[in-house]
């Protein structure tokens, strides 16, 4: 008896998606990852990269020295003065597949990218979008809505001068409650000022210029009273890079390519790395182990190359292995680059040269110490998590190279069962971890890296983040701090920030450290319920209820049932991101939170016990407040 196919597939079941609808239907394939904001990798920020990457081309050619940018009430606008669009090919410039500059290699020699893609994305994935060109005394301008054209403007004349405009707002369909964080923004601009010296960016009002390209780019990322000798810069036509030596743990990289920040590096990194190995070893004459020469470097490097080849239309990756079509491979590019500089100046600088061999020889006693405690907390770690299953892993891992869901891997760290159980139910198997506290974790502000394996707790932490070598196996992206908001949660999210920065601070400058956000009152009637994460949240959620609704504060994490969780870490998670300022310095910021009493926390805590008597006398009557409602609604 033949069967009967339901699912026919035929001439009918073939259909042709337009480039918006393409871009709107998969926009991971254009800018990566969605996001809410909470992420300097969210696609918010890629939108606003993308159209910054056209004027940071149109300067590199030689056209503008000034972009001006602000941000209000979710709108971007972004303003260049270079050559302005050619105003017969606005519209197609941002709303046709395959049509740009860029493909006039005559035109943009060393640009970001060749595919014209860019732009087209940020129009799909926009609510409205409106581009504008100024040239030679004429304007012309189109408005758009989801990539669809909603008024073409006649051309004018004008008395401005040449540029672009671009004015967009994310779809807030697709961006679901995103927010811009401008610290990402800001450290997005300094790269482009690092990058391109004698460049103006001016954002909100505030200008960010640099004069001495990666030289302030490290000034920026390191405390420059504690590294060990002075920032090493060296710049060439088509290459520059700046390195230093400090005492943090971990090696820390910031790559580029023709301007653009090359987040997960490439082989223009991966050569910089070999290369700053075999100068240092034929410098001294001696067969260091290469991780004792790059451990606690700070390093930057650009490169700028002809039709470069990224991994991703984010970008974020160099797949070329050769600096032009048919041209130097890159490996012996940046070797003969940096070889010739790094050997010529550690000969005349021989106090650096000095301090470089103190630290590698010191970084060479530390690792062969920690050789047996090493292999003997591997052992443990391995028993422990067949026996202890601490670890509740997930499918898919941020080191899963070739899985585009892998930027959405997390790991919850929680106290407590209760915890560990409501999160461990309603979590995502495919994407979300969970790892559980058994109390409260050591303060080890001020101790050697031997206690990470010698303490049970750290080293299993260790292993299930997989950061023992470096960030480059890490296999969540998202390392989440999931403790109650009570004074116990606080101090253990203290303790686990305080291990993060003192012996893998990378993992939190590279954006990877968050605090889950949880709802700290639940106000519903018998219509609705809605979950409030502030004060001003439940008195908004009353006003919006109306008389009598229930309120029930949460207090703990154990508290929330596993079917409200997994609203608060599935597609609508609050997370807030730890972010380290220029000002901050981790030695300092530990030493004053965690370190031993100091004159200056006690004189902080004297100052400021009023405020703490207020907020007693707040929760009173907030307690008040409560039991009348409740005896009210009874």
């Amino acid at each position: 008896m033949a069967t009967v196919d339901n699912n026919q597939y035929s001439e009918d079941s073939i259909r042709s998606l337009d480039w918006k609808e393409h871009i709107r239907m998969r926009p991971g394939m254009y800018i990566g990852k969605l996001g809410d904001g909470a992420s300097a990798d969210d696609g918010i920020y890629v939108l606003v990269k993308e159209i910054i990457d056209n004027s940071i081309d149109e300067f590199m050619m030689g056209n503008g020295k000034k972009i001006e940018m602000k941000i209000s009430d979710n709108k971007v606008t972004i303003r260049d003065y270079g050559r302005g669009i050619p105003l017969g090919k606005v519209i197609d410039c941002v709303s046709k597949i395959n049509t740009g500059g860029k493909y006039d290699s005559g035109a943009f020699q060393k640009s970001v990218g060749l595919n014209g893609v860019g732009t087209k994305a940020v129009n799909a994935l926009s609510s409205y979008f409106c581009v504008q060109s100024f040239r030679e005394g004429k304007s012309k301008k189109a408005e758009f809505c989801k990539g669809e054209i909603i008024q073409d403007y006649p051309e004018t004349e004008t008395t401005e001068k040449n540029g672009t405009m671009m004015i967009f707002e994310p779809d807030a369909t697709i961006f679901k409650n995103y927010r811009f964080i401008f610290d990402f923004l800001i450290e997005q601009i300094w790269n482009y000022a690092f990058l391109n010296a004698g460049l103006t960016i001016t954002f909100n009002g505030q200008n960010y210029i640099s004069k001495n390209g990666l030289k302030d780019l490290l000034e920026r990322k390191v405390d420059t009273e504690t590294i060990l000798y002075p920032i090493m810069h060296f710049k060439e036509s088509d290459f520059e890079v700046a390195i230093t030596h400090g005492h943090q743990y971990g090696e820390e990289y910031y790559s580029f390519v023709n301007g653009q920040y090359t987040t997960q590096g490439g082989t223009h990194l991966s050569a910089f790395k070999e290369a700053f190995v075999k100068t240092v070893r034929d410098f001294y004459k001696k067969d260091f182990d290469a991780s004792d020469i790059r451990a606690s470097i700070t390093a930057a490097v650009a490169v700028r190359v002809q039709e470069p080849v990224f991994e991703s239309q984010t970008k974020t990756k160099l797949g070329s292995t050769e600096i032009a079509p048919g041209g130097q491979g890159m490996r012996s590019f940046v070797g003969e680059q940096l070889s010739n500089v790094l050997n010529n100046y550690l000969h005349k600088n021989p106090a650096t040269a000095d301090a470089l061999l103190k630290k590698i020889l010191q970084n060479e006693r530390e690792r062969k110490d920690m050789a047996g405690v090493r292999k003997l907390a591997q052992q443990r770690a391995k028993k422990a998590n067949l026996h202890n299953k601490k670890l509740r892993d997930c499918r898919i891992h941020f080191n899963d190279a070739n899985k585009e869901e892998r930027h959405y891997s997390t790991i919850f760290i929680t106290e407590g069962d209760s915890a560990s159980g409501s999160i461990t139910k309603s979590r995502n198997v495919e994407s979300q971890a969970v790892f559980s506290l058994r109390g409260k974790p050591l303060n080890c502000f001020g101790l050697k890296k031997k206690v990470v394996y010698e303490n049970e707790e750290f080293n299993l932490l260790q292993h299930a983040l997989d950061i023992e070598e470096g960030l480059d196996n890490l296999r969540f992206n998202k390392v989440v701090i999931a403790t109650d908001a009570d004074v116990d949660g606080m101090h253990i999210r203290l303790l686990l920030m305080t291990f993060f920065l003192q012996f893998f601070p990378d993992l939190v400058r590279n954006g990877h450290v968050y605090i889950l956000q949880t709802p700290l009152f639940r106000v519903r009637n018998k219509k609705e319920t809605i979950y409030c994460y502030s004060d001003e949240e439940r008195q908004r959620a009353i006003q919006k209820l109306g008389s009598k609704p229930e309120i029930t504060r949460f207090k703990g994490l154990g508290e929330i049932s596993p079917g409200e969780f997994e609203d608060f870490i599935g597609e609508n998670i609050r997370l807030e991101p730890i972010i380290l300022s220029k000002e901050t310095s981790i030695e300092k910021l530990l030493k004053y939170y965690m370190g031993k009493n100091t004159p200056e926390r006690q004189e902080f805590i004297i100052d400021n016990l009023y405020i703490e008597k207020d907020l007693a006398l707040a929760d009173e009557k907030e307690a008040e407040t409560e039991e009348i409602i409740e005896e009210e609604a009874a």
